[in-house]
């Protein structure tokens, strides 16, 4: 994410940065920037303004309206900055085309300034002069603006290219229309507020030292003339820059009952021990993102979207998620919405339930491939051995993964364990596998033996305290690849997601040896997976 994007936060609703609310005052202003129109007009734009009598509801909208900056409303107001030194376009709505008392009844409210500055006049200023001539520019608050000869943003023009000696006015029929960002529709309207309210508590502001101005240390304190913050969303940019004006995104977003549904029942699955630190904010965070990874879709990155179209989560590396075929049709993940909404940024689609496979978002299977030798924690090197192969050839397409490893016992029928771990586990209950190959898959000569194996899995309980849970003894079919349930239903009180402990699952090779022309030790492990178990 760019450092310096601006993001509204839900309380402090347009209380963007700008180049605008850097400088402190009006002298600054006109340090800062010359004067560039060259105009024979001597009136500044704000004088203009009022010098024009269909105008005067917007002068004084101007006159009263403050700078915001750093959430904090300045002594400069947008009459100030309007009769200074930077060259602007200015687009004025003439009397009666916008509600000036209610305007003003905002500014008295504590957030007042931040928000008619943001969504209304900085709505009106561009910067730089630019007469009414075909173009796309963008005004102060970041929203792109269409030009024409006879319109600007969609609004007639009733008066063009007035020159004044710091820009050019255009007089309008009608106000600008603001059109809000994917993520100001989903703060802002009240159908999303339950998703847009979790997605704001993400904004922090944050300090950049580097850009702000120094006066030196007072008592080993630094101390500066010119602080700048930014504002950033840690959520935004893990699942996508939703405020973003130069982006275009689809986002699929349920209303209030149909979020709350759907929070309620992925937060289950984030319930972690009680010895974990921050384990509510984990929670909250990972739930969100569960439901939040799938539901945005950015337009660079969908090839043949009539076909399908790709989260921007998708990796080559697991096509089996993030994909959506056939989105468009009836029953597709965009035709079946009740309704759309046409925003600044992109498309936001609306459903009354969250519209997507718990297994195929967040609880998903779990695998352990046998032959990924550094995620076993441990094992008996005394009494095996464990060599991986890979598969070539016919046989490749029956082997998950085409490759598994090999566990010898050192002696016949000897015993031995080995612990993989199973990352990321949910607190939810799984179906355990243990899928197994024969040996006489890769050695025509041998003779096929069941294998005989103990299985226990090692998980944490609420307390953070180790349980164990012994799935008992297992027995491959003979001759045949076998997938084993060695636990139905298990429930782990905990989720695993993000730490540095796992669960492990340990395989105990137990064949008797008085059986050795009946069973075995000796296993060719392809892998253990996790099947994810709704209620």
């Amino acid at each position: 994410m760019n450092k310096h994007r601006k993001i509204f936060g839900a309380m402090a609703i347009g209380a963007m940065l700008s180049p605008l609310s850097v400088l402190t005052s009006c002298s600054d202003w006109d340090d800062h920037y010359e004067y560039a129109s060259g105009g024979s007009n001597p009136n500044s734009l704000f004088e203009e303004i009022a010098s024009h009598e269909e105008l005067s509801d917007f002068s004084v909208l101007l006159a009263k309206t403050k700078v915001f900056r750093h959430h904090k409303v300045t002594e400069t107001s947008y009459a100030d900055i309007l009769s200074g030194g930077q060259s602007l376009t200015l687009m004025a709505p003439v009397n009666g085309t916008f509600n000036l008392d209610s305007m003003l009844n905002v500014l008295e409210t504590a957030q007042g300034d931040s928000a008619v500055e943001h969504f209304f006049v900085k709505n009106h200023i561009i910067r730089s002069p630019h007469s009414a001539v075909e173009s796309r520019l963008r005004s102060l608050n970041g929203k792109y603006v269409d030009i024409t000869p006879n319109a600007i943003g969609g609004s007639e023009i009733s008066e063009a290219n007035i020159q004044t000696r710091n820009g050019v006015m255009h007089i309008m029929n009608s106000p600008l229309r603001y059109r809000k960002t994917i993520y100001e529709t989903m703060v802002l309207d009240e159908d999303y507020k339950e998703v847009g309210t979790r997605l704001a508590s993400y904004n922090e502001d944050v300090f950049d030292e580097d850009a702000s101005v120094s006066s030196g240390n007072v008592d080993g304190v630094p101390v500066y003339v010119d602080s700048v913050i930014y504002e950033r969303n840690k959520m935004m940019e893990a699942i996508g820059l939703l405020n973003a004006e130069d982006s275009v995104y689809s986002a699929c977003i349920p209303t209030n009952e149909g979020w709350k549904k759907a929070w309620n029942q992925a937060s289950k699955y984030f319930n972690y021990a009680d010895d974990v630190d921050k384990r509510d904010s984990l929670q909250r965070y990972y739930t969100m993102r569960a439901l939040m990874d799938d539901a945005v879709f950015s337009k660079t990155m969908q090839s043949s979207p009539e076909d399908s179209i790709v989260s921007v989560h998708y990796n080559r590396s697991t096509p089996e998620y993030h994909v959506f075929y056939k989105p468009y049709e009836s029953t597709g993940l965009l035709g079946k919405a009740k309704s759309t909404r046409e925003c600044s940024n992109g498309i936001v689609y609306v459903y009354d339930e969250w519209p997507f496979d718990p297994t195929q978002t967040y609880f998903k299977k779990i695998e352990q491939e046998g032959e990924y030798s550094w995620n076993v924690t441990d094992f008996t090197s005394t009494k095996c051995t464990m060599t991986s192969f890979n598969v070539v050839g016919e046989g490749a397409s029956l082997v998950h993964k085409g490759a598994y490893m090999r566990i010898t016992p050192k002696s016949t029928n000897g015993t031995w364990d080995v612990t993989y771990k199973l990352t990321d586990v949910l607190s939810g209950k799984y179906n355990v596998h243990v899928v197994t190959l024969p040996k006489d898959m890769f050695i025509s000569s041998a003779t096929e033996l069941p294998v005989k194996y103990k299985v226990t899995i090692n998980y944490y309980g609420q307390d953070g305290t180790l349980q164990k849970f012994d799935c008992g003894d297992q027995s491959s079919v003979q001759g045949e690849i076998t997938d084993l349930v060695v636990a139905e239903g298990l429930e782990f009180p905990v989720c695993q997601y993000g730490q540095n402990t796992n669960v492990t699952i340990t395989l105990t090779g137990n064949a008797k040896k008085t059986q050795t022309k009946k069973e075995t030790s000796e296993m060719y492990l392809d892998y253990i997976y996790l099947e994810p178990v709704i209620e």
